[in-house]
């Protein structure tokens, strides 16, 4: 069955992964589920298709960074350089909102709003916009960079040398370089592979960790649904511990080891020989 080789195909010579292999059948399920309602007279092949199982496959725990890998992230660029400035402030950003490389690219000065409610808005997947509130933090490294770039409404936030918008290739590059930097502060960043997407994981689980609810993170991050944002509730060890610290223990004494009366006898001839 051409379907079949083409699952195969995307795992084997694209080195696709089984989620997306599954998207692929999603979409090729949908079309022939419309394709019975129009073609009846093709019943049988299109039956043939739609029993194409999905993979099974592990889910990988989300890869997120600490407080101190942070600061040391966000220490990495040089500020003494208006591409260390811009990249900080970047930095800065994504942190703080965890907006997708395609929504943080696309961003123009006009999509700030730093005054009494102070706010990003974006587009995100499916045309949807929506408004990320800011720290004052972020705010205050934001004001600053604006002050120094000065661009107009339309400019983008964060431009390139030549004054384009960066491409996602481009933010990709400069969060593995800050993070390879950042290595020799925080060694425990050397055992991590930091793209953005980790620091919008990142995000959401400071956001975990300081009790929003992950209705709320949802709509912070633009997540279609709820269940995207419960991965994150299983990569908290430590929300786990918190739970466990509060359940009652088990009224239950632990058992005491008793050697058996062949052991017992045997070390009572040892004392003798010796």
């Amino acid at each position: 069955m051409n379907v079949s080789t083409f699952l195969t195909h995307l795992e084997r010579d694209r080195n696709n992964t089984v989620r997306t292999r599954n998207n692929r059948l999603a979409a090729i399920r949908s079309l022939f589920r419309y394709a019975s309602l129009q073609h009846p007279e093709h019943a049988a092949q299109i039956q043939r298709v739609l029993a194409v199982p999905t993979k099974r496959y592990e889910r990988t725990v989300v890869n997120f960074l600490t407080t101190e890998e942070i600061e040391a992230l966000l220490a990495a660029p040089d500020r003494s350089s208006w591409t260390g400035r811009r990249d900080h402030a970047l930095l800065v950003l994504v942190i703080q909102t965890g907006l997708r490389v395609t929504e943080l690219t696309a961003l123009t000065v006009g999509d700030l709003e730093l005054g009494a409610d102070p706010h990003v808005r974006c587009r995100g997947k499916g045309r949807k916009q929506r408004a990320t509130p800011l720290t004052k933090q972020t705010v205050a490294v934001l004001r600053i960079w604006l002050c120094e770039w000065g661009g107009r409404s339309l400019d983008p936030l964060f431009p390139s040398i030549r004054g384009g918008h960066l491409s996602s290739d481009a933010v990709q590059w400069l969060v593995a370089k800050y993070a390879a930097a950042a290595a020799t502060r925080c060694p425990s960043l050397g055992r991590k592979e930091v793209s953005p997407h980790v620091l919008r994981h990142t995000c959401a689980m400071n956001l975990l960790q300081h009790g929003v609810d992950t209705a709320v993170i949802a709509l912070w991050l633009g997540h279609e649904s709820v269940q995207t944002t419960q991965t994150y509730l299983h990569a908290d060890l430590a929300l786990k511990e918190r739970a466990l610290q509060r359940t009652a223990p088990p009224n239950t004494k632990p058992g005491r080891y008793r050697p058996p009366d062949r052991l017992l006898a045997f070390l009572r001839l040892s004392d003798y020989a010796e």
